[in-house]
């Protein structure tokens, strides 16, 4: 059996995409599920149901397609959970960290076709591929400097630079745990998906956590 299920690597098929698309999406699945260096073009092709030489005709190579698929999955993920990150500049830093934290736990546990990204980039994380140092540059290093200057206003601006991004780093560790620690906490709380209620809720509990421990350090 391929690694994407059959019956989504026959929707793919049938979807009426062009055949660009269907690459991009069979491509989408199949890197998330095995990682990059697990994954073979002739895979893909069979799975988007087109030939080896489309790949090269509209990617160049399986390097490309990879950064290309990552690109793909990044806008649907942005276009579905846009209304969790609609916060305005001029807004309270505490209402832009729990915009901020609501927004990445719902790439990261949210389940659905555009959930792919946050697959995406847990497995770059974890198996580090030549992409990497671009994918930090394009993706991670703007969210973390994002990140950093919400926590940077909320300590008030009197600590160091090193504390700020040790503070954000520590946000961030929270709402992994619930990614990478994922099969350890469906067995304790015998859970194996979240629903919409149930990311909020982690959302708000982490925010609260977070502003807490922030406020504690700014005095």
């Amino acid at each position: 059996m391929i690694y994407v299920g059959l019956k989504r690597a026959f929707d793919i098929m049938k979807s009426g995409l062009d055949v660009k698309n269907r690459i991009l999406e069979a491509a989408g699945e199949i890197f998330a599920d095995r990682g990059f260096r697990e994954t073979t073009v002739r895979e893909i092709c069979r799975c988007a149901g087109v030939n080896l030489a489309a790949v090269n005709y509209h990617f160049g190579d399986k390097e490309r397609l990879y950064m290309a698929v990552i690109k793909h999955y990044k806008e649907l993920a942005v276009q579905k959970y846009l209304q969790n990150d609609s916060v305005r500049e001029h807004d309270p830093y505490d209402v832009q960290l729990t915009a901020f934290i609501k927004s990445f736990m719902f790439h990261v546990l949210g389940e659905g076709h555009e959930s792919c990204f946050g697959k995406l980039m847990s497995r770059e994380l974890f198996e580090p591929t030549s992409a990497l140092d671009v994918i930090i540059e394009e993706e991670f290093r703007p969210f973390f400097n994002r990140l950093n200057e919400i926590v940077r206003h909320l300590l008030k601006n009197e600590i160091g630079e090193e504390k700020v991004i040790l503070c954000s780093i520590s946000v961030l560790g929270q709402c992994l745990y619930f990614k990478h620690s994922r099969p350890v906490i469906s067995r304790l709380l015998r859970k194996d998906h979240y629903t919409v209620e149930e990311i909020n809720e982690i959302a708000d509990h982490i925010a609260c956590f977070s502003l807490e421990a922030l406020v504690g350090l700014s005095k």
